[in-house]
């Protein structure tokens, strides 16, 4: 079991970056007034999802602004 998580654990570690709002962006070839809507709906979806996990990871203060900050940035791709 232990080998099991092992292996799973590396290959999560291993696998690549998960797409981001720019990569998704320029994926779908987006310029003008359609990627600033894409964009801001984009982020603000990445901050709810990075507040819901805060709150699930207890933190606060701080912590919760630095957290989100960076998991915001992370999703965006800033």
């Amino acid at each position: 079991m232990k080998a099991i998580t092992l292996v799973l654990a590396m290959c999560l570690i291993s696998a690549p970056a998960f797409a981001t709002c720019k990569s998704d962006a320029a994926d779908k070839k987006l310029a003008g007034a359609a990627l600033k809507s894409f964009m801001q709906k984009c982020e603000r979806d990445a901050r709810t999802a990075c507040d819901k996990d805060s709150t699930e990871k207890k933190l606060a203060g701080a912590a919760k602004a630095s957290h989100v900050k960076k998991c915001v940035a992370d999703a965006v791709g800033a």
